[in-house]
């Protein structure tokens, strides 16, 4: 269970896209900047050094408040990757002491871990060097240790505590909508 690589990415692309821009509004700042000041010896009254004047001005409170925008980006960030480590943890904590419960053997704990994280029979078999109908045996235990009937609803044991409240039922919904 880990984040997804397209909402990381994109997070990131967010903050590389600001640092970029705040990078080139530094720049264009630092040249009007320069040429305000080159104005104010020569004609600090025309309309064109007031012009100038106003839009460094703005270029210099754009990049104050995009230096904001980029901390508090990167401060999400951070604290998204620590709301996510902590529910990796729990999820685990939840998950480990579920199978303890349910006096799940070493193997057994291995195979409903990788049932859990989606993998086939075949796949599980594979990686534990054992025979497809022994991981099947192991999975039927798991299921009926768990009281469940069966793949989905091993799965859906772990995610309806993720899920806290649950999900509407549909009279709720209708109640809502009317």
């Amino acid at each position: 269970m880990s984040e997804s690589p397209d909402i990381r990415t994109a997070g990131r692309r967010q903050t590389a896209a600001l640092s970029i821009f705040l990078l080139i509004q530094t720049l264009g700042t630092v040249f009007f900047v320069g040429d305000v000041i080159g104005d104010l010896r020569e004609d600090p009254g025309s309309a064109h050094f007031i012009f100038e004047a106003v839009v460094t001005a703005a270029l210099v409170l754009g990049i104050i408040f995009g230096a904001f925008a980029l901390r508090r980006t990167i401060e999400l960030l951070r604290a998204q990757d620590q709301a996510l480590a902590v529910a990796r943890g729990a999820l685990s904590d939840v998950i480990e002491g579920q199978f303890t419960a349910w006096a799940l053997t070493p193997a057994e704990r291995d195979v409903g871990l990788l049932a859990l994280k989606g993998l086939d029979v075949a796949e599980i078999a594979e990686l534990r060097g054992a025979a497809q109908g022994t991981v099947r045996a192991q999975l039927t235990r798991i299921y009926s240790k768990a009281g469940v009937s069966g793949r989905a609803q091993f799965a859906a044991f772990f995610v309806e505590d993720l899920l806290g409240a649950g999900v509407p039922s549909a009279e709720a919904s209708t109640v809502k909508a009317g």
